[in-house]
């Protein structure tokens, strides 16, 4: 636009000039007379050139002004066009997305969320299937698990509460027993005998349900088949879910003895010991409620020891099964949290290269350093060192 202007301002100069040039000009020889009359020349000419010129300079102006406004009005539609053809291709992408289609490679992409999403994450998976069983199953698309789990843990725990029903009352009527005297009597005998069946029954029900119930969470983990998982964080999962998977995941089966081991005696001594600080808890109740209270005893202590041990000594056992108890509980704890870091080490180290190259490599070094006041870069001589083992 600036080089037409400058050409309709060039033409306009030359025009005016050679208007300028002929006024200039002697008359010849020959004259025009009309009416009589020589012919003036037009002092006004100059004038009316000038406001022909700022006329002509107006028009270019105002040309070049529409001309703006045109290529503007043009760039703001063609702007307005890629944006509307920008828009129609984020709502094509957006629509394919919603579709689960890659418009760039054209192949299913995975929905992002929370629930039942595809891209849903290892550790999600596990808590949901923790809260809703099943979960797991159904994310992996294993429908045919979920009658099992579903019968294993219903009749599991149909079979606990039942068996909770009847060992309630026999727990209450042994206590009601035990509070007033340990005396040993076939009566008692028989009812204890009654009660601990019970019980057992009672957990081998609860444990089955437990047991259920973990295996299908771990079952989750283990059939999750997303490729961006790695074995690690597996590995870590099942450890975590339950002691020992983390070994059997990462086929460290030597193992396996040792970590079930070591919770099956942290268990047994947990049970043990509790055992143990009930039993001289509630001695320890009666004989000092004996020495409180002498006159509501007439055939003497009714404990377990029959008055034989003091009720300091019989206090200093009882806290002593229970700080054993406590300690055996925080041992579990570590156990449990040492198993899970061996997991996740042990699968780390599968992929570890273990070769026999053990070679070292020495080659000169040269390298730059900026030194302030030098104002510039040293060069550094050294030697570079690499070991493989």
């Amino acid at each position: 636009m600036a080089k037409i202007r400058f050409l309709l301002l060039l033409v306009a100069a030359a025009v005016l000039g050679m208007h300028a040039a002929q006024a200039q000009l002697p008359r010849g020889a020959r004259s025009i007379v009309r009416g009589g009359m020589f012919q003036k020349p037009d002092s006004l000419r100059a004038k009316r050139d000038s406001i022909r010129f700022a006329e002509l300079a107006l028009r270019i102006d105002s040309a070049q002004t529409a001309d703006y406004a045109a290529d503007s009005a043009a760039v703001a539609a063609l702007r307005t066009d890629d944006l509307r053809l920008l828009d129609s291709i984020a709502l094509a992408r957006y629509d394919a997305a919603l579709q689960g289609i890659d418009t760039t490679t054209k192949r299913k992409v995975r929905k992002k969320g929370w629930f039942m999403s595809d891209s849903m994450s290892l550790s999600k998976v596990c808590w949901a299937s923790t809260v809703l069983p099943g979960y797991g199953q159904i994310y992996n698309k294993q429908y045919w698990k979920l009658p099992i789990l579903y019968g294993l843990v219903g009749t599991g725990l149909g079979l606990y509460i039942h068996e909770n029903k009847i060992y309630k009352p026999l727990r209450r009527q042994y206590n009601s027993y035990t509070d007033v005297s340990l005396s040993r009597t076939p009566e008692l005998d028989a009812l204890q005998e009654k009660m601990i069946r019970s019980n057992t029954r009672r957990q081998v029900y609860l444990g089955i349900t437990i047991a259920s119930y973990i295996y299908f969470i771990g079952d989750a983990a283990v059939s999750y088949k997303t490729n961006d998982v790695s074995s690690v964080k597996k590995a870590t999962t099942l450890a975590c879910i339950f002691p020992g998977a983390g070994q059997i995941y990462n086929r460290s089966y030597w193992k396996v003895p040792f970590v079930v081991g070591g919770f099956a005696s942290m268990i047994y001594c947990i049970d043990w010991n509790n055992r143990g600080f009930q039993r001289f808890k509630k001695a320890y109740n009666l004989l000092a409620d004996y020495e409180q209270h002498p006159e509501n005893y007439p055939n003497g202590p009714t404990d377990e020891f029959r008055g034989r041990y003091s009720a300091d000594f019989i206090k200093n056992l009882r806290d002593n099964y229970r700080r054993n108890r406590d300690l055996c509980i925080i041992l579990s704890g570590a156990l449990y949290v040492l198993q899970i870091i061996d997991a996740h080490v042990d699968a780390h180290l599968k992929d570890y290269d273990i070769s026999d190259d053990l070679s070292m490599n020495l080659e000169p070094l040269v390298d730059y350093t900026y030194v302030p006041t030098l104002q510039g870069n040293r060069p550094v001589f050294g030697f570079n060192l690499c070991l493989n083992f």
